[in-house]
């Protein structure tokens, strides 16, 4: 069921901590049986430190209330995460064309191989999985997938 009483905008600092909660709620719903390799201290001192203030991070309200958060890192779809019981309302599409239209020239983005959900999210979106890691390079060590995204580029 979609919604349309949502609003997409850039995270103001004071969106901090409401943005950690998502990504917290969110990575344990979806990914239950992956390791996370912060506590959820260093989350949210991350998200209040570095994320907001310094990285390119766009928030859905409902009510005023953060229910998604995306960031963009350059070419980089760097998070994506909803909060758990607005899943599947156009909200997590509605940041995706956001990114496009932020990104035209393409994206790329890492999830975990394990996270089927998110997978057939993205390749709905257009996006093609490029290369499969064995979890090696990222510090949850869970192997991952990264996806591109190159308008008007056919992929192999």
């Amino acid at each position: 069921m979609e919604i349309n009483d949502f609003v997409v905008r850039r995270a103001a600092d004071s969106d901090a901590a409401a943005v950690a909660d998502v990504w917290l709620r969110s990575f344990a719903a979806a990914l239950p049986g992956v390791r996370r390799a912060h506590s959820d201290d260093r989350v949210r001192s991350w998200f209040r430190e570095v994320v907001v203030p310094e990285q390119e991070t766009w928030v859905a309200t409902v009510d005023d209330s953060v229910v998604a958060m995306m960031v963009l890192d350059g070419e980089e779809l760097d998070q994506l995460y909803l909060d758990p019981p607005w899943r599947g309302r156009g909200i997590g599409d509605r940041l995706v064309d956001l990114a496009k239209r932020r990104r035209p020239a393409g994206l790329v983005l890492w999830t975990f191989q394990v996270n089927g959900p998110a997978r057939r999210f993205y390749e709905r979106h257009g996006f093609v999985a490029a290369e499969c890691t064995d979890g090696r390079r990222n510090e949850e060590r869970e192997p991952d997938v990264r996806y591109v995204w190159c308008p008007g580029k056919r992929m192999p």
